[in-house]
């Protein structure tokens, strides 16, 4: 029911996609894919790499690796959310922590669909039996490239499992998270603009906002004097007014406020 329901959500977003949005989404996760693929290549021909990744990914508690998860599933929503909200530097991530969150979803899914292939092999031995599976299941190693459907249901197919993968450890429960601070990014992307109707007032503190005068104005358009908006996002990502939500470095809370904007994107749409 929960895969449905993610794959439901991921699709309906999709279709709201203009054909040029699309073309560039497509391209954007194709060459992503390609990128993950020569990386997994380049791990599980190099033994060394692989021993090295390996132990790291075994000296991870739980709660690490699906930190690590959560935060490769919020770099997959960006590229879907792009177009609508800016980026996040809480996704990135380096080569070492990219490696083990390609080899623990590796892992995952050789484990998924291959349960016994592993289980009587030492971990020094894995390397063979998961190159053996990836060469198997994955052409697009030999060069051959994903047709446009095939990368709308691979990305479909990543964002799930690893959903999946965070629902289960506990970090993605649906409960509302506590209010954290507004990234600075976004902070510093927030425009300036001139007040040109009298009578408004600065929900923060009751004040007017004298005409001409510059202000602050939030995604959702609530406009706030700079030097109250600005303590105010120090402390909570929501506007006074709407409580819409600005990104913040928070990994768990951007994933719960990216997938409610997927989640009326696609509403609207219907």
């Amino acid at each position: 029911m929960e895969e449905n329901t993610t794959g439901t959500i991921i699709l309906a977003a999709l279709s709201t996609l203009t054909p040029l949005q699309m073309s560039a989404f497509t391209n954007n996760i194709s060459a992503l894919f390609h990128f993950h693929q020569r990386r997994l290549a380049s791990l599980l021909s190099s033994r060394t790499l692989f021993s090295l990744t390996l132990h790291h990914l075994h000296s991870l508690s739980l709660h690490q690796k699906s930190f690590l998860i959560a935060r490769h599933l919020l770099s997959t929503l960006s590229h879907l959310t792009a177009t609508r909200m800016p980026p996040n530097t809480v996704t990135i991530l380096n080569d070492r922590d990219r490696d083990c969150v390609l080899l623990l979803l590796l892992l995952c899914e050789v484990h998924q669909h291959e349960p016994d292939s592993l289980k009587t092999l030492s971990p020094v031995h894995w390397r063979g039996s998961l190159s053996k599976y990836v060469s198997k299941t994955t052409l697009t190693l030999s060069g051959l490239r994903l047709s446009s459907s095939d990368t709308l249901l691979k990305y479909i197919e990543v964002v799930t499992r690893c959903r999946k993968f965070v629902d289960v450890m506990g970090c993605g429960d649906g409960k509302e998270r506590k209010e954290v601070a507004a990234s600075v990014a976004a902070v510093v992307a927030l425009p300036s603009v001139e007040v040109k109707i009298g009578g408004k007032e600065c929900a923060i503190c009751k004040e007017e906002m004298k005409l001409g005068r510059d202000v602050c104005e939030l995604p959702c358009e609530h406009q706030f004097h700079w030097m109250c908006i600005l303590p105010w996002v120090t402390k909570r990502n929501t506007c006074p007014c709407c409580r819409h939500r600005l990104p913040t470095d928070d990994v768990y809370g951007e994933i719960e406020r990216q997938w409610k904007v997927l989640v009326k994107i696609g509403d609207s749409f219907h």
